[in-house]
């Protein structure tokens, strides 16, 4: 089951395309990441589905209804964090909590408690003795609390200490096993990298590659080191290596997927002392498509 769709959706503001023929599935049980750079679309993506912007053209789903004309009923069922939370400045954490739990319906008193505890607020201090990221963490608070189909997040442990990063994880991995369906815009590569089965990334309004990391990866080169008292020189001269860098007895160097079982066939004539090998990280990926644009 596809719990949000989209096919050749496009969002004009004017004469600028902000989104061009965005063909993104999010799959029921599914964290999908969604990755880019300030201004390639992922806000107005989530707006979009959130039905607060009116998508120019194409078709777009979320719950099986149009974000737009059945936002109510779908809200019913989703909550959203964004990365810049504005809180009420005189009502205090833990009202503001309860606020919005009953303005959603959905929330579990036992669970708000656990999260409470879990990322150490204090719900008696007012919002506006808040320091950015206890303002995320009522927001994570109210809409983790929730028990619902959908979890949009966008940009979500913006301002949060890295215990409290992981603290998130933790939670979004609880979602996924519960059969919960998460979308996940988040700059922090690693987080991507930690919790997302999918992947979309957009640049520049069009999502320019889809999949998960496994498939993803092929566009991306593995590291290996590589100590030995044998001369390597020879590997550098290979197809599909690069950024080969010796020093004593130690020998460092990328490789594309397509070459990495020439690479091994040649290390496996020689002696070995230590072989490391690094894959592809998620930042590598990303770094690339860019790399790529500059070069355009």
């Amino acid at each position: 089951m596809n719990i949000v769709e989209s096919k050749s959706m496009t969002k004009k503001f004017g004469n600028f395309d902000a989104l061009r023929n965005i063909n993104l599935i999010v799959k029921k049980g599914q964290v999908h990441g969604f990755i880019g750079p300030n201004g390639a679309g992922k806000s107005t993506t989530i707006r979009i589905l959130l039905g607060l912007l009116k998508k120019t053209s194409g078709d777009v789903s979320v719950l099986n209804q149009d974000p737009w004309t059945d936002s109510v009923a779908i809200h019913s069922n989703l909550v959203y964090v964004p990365g810049d939370v504005s809180l009420w400045p005189d009502l205090t954490g833990g009202e503001i909590i309860d606020f919005l739990g009953r303005l959603h319906g959905k929330q579990n008193e036992q669970r708000k408690a656990e999260l409470i505890a879990k990322f150490q607020l204090d719900p008696k201090k007012k919002a506006a003795t808040y320091s950015k990221g206890n303002r995320q963490k009522v927001a994570l608070i109210a809409a983790l609390a929730c028990d619902v189909e959908l979890y949009l997040f966008d940009e979500p442990t913006s301002g949060l200490d890295p215990l409290m990063e992981t603290i998130f994880q933790e939670c979004v991995l609880e979602l996924k096993q519960a059969g919960k369906t998460i979308f996940l815009s988040s700059h922090i590569l690693s987080e991507v990298e930690a919790l997302c089965d999918y992947v979309s990334i957009i640049r520049q309004g069009e999502i320019v590659e889809s999949g998960t990391l496994e498939e993803l990866r092929h566009l991306t080169r593995t590291t290996l080191t590589v100590k030995t008292d044998d001369d390597l020189t020879a590997i550098s001269e290979l197809a599909g290596v690069y950024d080969f860098v010796s020093t004593a007895q130690q020998y460092r160097f990328s490789v594309e997927t397509t070459a990495l079982n020439t690479v091994i066939q040649e290390l496996s004539t020689i002696t070995l002392q230590s072989l490391t090998a690094e894959p592809p990280s998620l930042e590598e990926l990303f770094m690339r498509h860019y790399d790529l644009q500059k070069e355009e």
